[in-house]
């Protein structure tokens, strides 16, 4: 079967390429996010953060709680993904991997920080400077995707990426692997 529609142009492929960037500029200023999305993700961080720190500095950690923090930032972090999905029916993966998954720099080094100190005061059995520590880690995290969310709906064309799914699977398998590995060690 032959085409007998004539090729387009270079002015109409020109106009189909304006009319799709102010589509998708349209539809990333419509994007809601579902509420309390931003506690929610610091709560759930500052809470894996200071089970991460507790449980490597104090030898008489229950296994459970090793792994509860890690556990509650998943299910917050799939809850929350789920609910944007069905708030706006879109996914989004700068959404999921830099606001989320943390892998925008900000949110990297907010939590390295954070953990660190975190790790430092339960060390030195600071604990309350340890959870103040896992805030501010939860609260740095979330500011920095409210930053990559409002630049997102400013630009969407240069944000809307986020990493892709093999490297987050590498990424988390090296975390579980790790998270293996201190479970055992105690």
């Amino acid at each position: 079967m032959e085409n007998t529609e004539p090729d387009p142009t270079p002015e109409d492929a020109a106009a189909a390429l304006v009319e799709a960037e102010a589509s998708r500029t349209h539809l990333a200023g419509t994007l809601a996010l579902p509420s309390f999305f931003y506690a929610a993700i610091g709560a759930a961080v500052a809470v894996q953060i200071a089970t991460s720190a507790f449980s490597i500095t104090d030898d008489r950690v229950w296994a459970p709680i090793r792994l509860g923090g890690v556990a509650l930032f998943v299910l917050v972090a799939s809850i929350q993904l789920v609910r944007f999905r069905q708030l706006n029916g879109v996914r989004l993966g700068g959404l999921a991997s830099r606001v989320v998954l943390g892998t925008a720099t900000a949110a990297s080094i907010s939590y390295a920080f954070a953990f660190g100190a975190s790790a430092w005061a339960g060390f030195n059995r600071m604990w309350w400077l340890a959870a103040v520590c896992a805030v501010a880690g939860g609260a740095a995290y979330a500011l920095s995707g409210r930053r990559w969310w409002r630049r997102y709906q400013g630009d969407p064309a240069s944000h809307s990426r986020g990493e892709s799914a093999g490297w987050i699977a590498i990424l988390g398998a090296v975390a579980i692997a790790g998270l293996v590995l201190l479970v055992l060690e105690r």
